[in-house]
């Protein structure tokens, strides 16, 4: 939900419901008194590219990378109209091979570990 709290014109549509994991039955103890584990699902991702305003603070500040710039997102995607905007989840997943790839780094630069994550945060201004 951080790609929704940060646009700034509400372009990315999230819906979810939340499935609780039975726990298991213990011989009592410790771990009986553990709280149901939850668990969110997602039913619905899309976006609204006639909201859009391509400002990238979404992609930005998702901490899965989960998002990506492609050279064109509603190019091809059926007739003409406000609803050939709104890409679901299905569509947006079908770009993903058209994201290009990195440009390579300065030479002399080092190289990311394996391990670093995005933490989603921006520098200060």
């Amino acid at each position: 939900m951080v790609c929704v709290r940060e646009c700034p014109v509400w372009c990315i549509h999230i819906t979810s419901h939340t499935r609780a994991e039975p726990r298991s039955e213990g011989g009592g103890g410790h771990r009986d008194q553990r709280r149901t584990r939850v668990e969110h699902v997602l039913d619905r991702f899309a976006i609204d590219f006639g909201l859009c305003m391509y400002c990238g603070q979404c992609v930005d500040a998702c901490p899965f990378d989960a998002l990506a710039w492609t050279p064109d997102p509603v190019a091809g995607q059926g007739a003409p109209g406000r609803g050939a905007l709104v890409l679901e989840r299905p569509a947006l997943a079908a770009l993903w091979p058209l994201v290009p790839a990195p440009e390579p780094l300065d030479p002399g630069a080092l190289a990311p570990s394996p391990r670093a994550r995005r933490t989603g945060t921006r520098p200060a201004r």
